[in-house]
């Protein structure tokens, strides 16, 4: 891995978006993603649509993508385990295709986490609603997610990202 690719920079997590013809981020705006959100911001391309919980970015999803949108959904974590109940129905309910990019708050490669850290959940709460799931840690990685777009289309479900390098790349 080079130095320039050690990190993963919200430029290649744009471009991944435009490549997979994404026409709205859903997502609850956070600091860690602020590069991210000012680059979408200035793509004439992306409309964002802010929610004011996590749990309401999977029916926004859903009805968007019924009216022929491709929408993504930008979340942490912690966001996708309080939508929990909207990702079983509106998500796999409806058999929604929509990627879901969540910041991987408290990951760290090495293990070394406290007991109640959200990063413990993370994994075990996607498997617990089947929800495959992509590792992107720097830019190198990021082809998975293009792979994370056709897996959602080819199943017709969520599929997640899980963005491994939130205190990097996104906060320059």
């Amino acid at each position: 891995m080079t130095q320039q690719n050690a990190q993963l920079s919200p430029e290649t997590i744009l471009a991944e978006f435009n490549k997979n013809d994404v026409t709205h981020v859903v997502t609850l705006p956070d600091s860690e993603t602020n590069w991210l959100y000012l680059l979408m911001d200035a793509d004439p391309t992306i409309a964002i649509i802010p929610v004011s919980r996590e749990g309401q970015a999977m029916p926004t999803a859903a009805g968007l993508t019924v009216g022929g949108k491709k929408p993504v959904i930008l979340i942490q974590n912690t966001g996708m385990m309080e939508s929990g109940d909207s990702i079983r129905g509106w998500g796999l309910g409806l058999n929604t295709p929509v990627v879901l990019v969540i910041g991987y708050r408290g990951w760290t490669r090495h293990g070394g986490n406290r007991p109640s850290d959200v990063a413990n959940f993370t994994e075990p709460f996607l498997f617990t609603l089947g929800i495959k799931y992509f590792l992107v840690e720097n830019d190198e990685d990021s082809t998975r997610i293009s792979m994370a777009f056709e897996e959602a289309a080819s199943t017709n479900r969520p599929v997640a990202v899980l963005i491994a390098d939130e205190y990097h790349g996104f906060n320059r």
